[in-house]
């Protein structure tokens, strides 16, 4: 046991932090993964993204673990969008086209698909709308 100073107060105990710091580290990791593998599904699924998911694993895995967020991060065909995106909150032009144009197929399968009532079509609109402004109005990353 690890004697107390002068004043008669318990040291703090390192082992409860310690673990409450592993419970995090794994809840990260177990999402980063999770994230990991939608943006799998999504790169073969044509209206599921790729690109979000992996900047919310590389988000996760930040938290998580170094080793798969420099994988992430260094990768040769994601790397590069991450980094834009990490570094300047930027889109490239090809990326928001193909989001766009995501968006767009995605609500028109949503209306021929579930023929829904107006007002959960003009719902469902209006946050797509507000999504695809958003990423409309990401800037360019700057010409290197």
């Amino acid at each position: 046991m690890v004697q107390s100073s002068d004043s008669g107060r318990r040291p703090v105990r390192r082992s409860t932090v310690t673990g409450m710091d592993s419970a995090r580290r794994g809840f990260f990791l177990v999402l980063g993964l999770v994230m990991t593998g939608l943006a799998v599904l999504g790169a073969f699924l044509p209206v599921m993204p790729t690109t979000i998911f992996l900047i919310l694993a590389a988000a996760c895995f930040a938290r998580s673990s170094p080793r798969l967020e420099a994988w992430l991060m260094d990768h040769p065909r994601f790397g590069p969008t991450l980094r834009d995106w990490r570094r300047y909150g930027a889109i490239s032009r090809r990326g928001k086209t193909f989001a766009l144009s995501g968006m767009a197929v995605g609500y028109g399968v949503f209306l021929i698909g579930s023929r829904p009532g107006l007002w959960l079509a003009a719902g469902v609109g209006a946050l797509m709308l507000a999504c695809a402004f958003y990423v409309a109005s990401r800037p360019a990353p700057p010409a290197l």
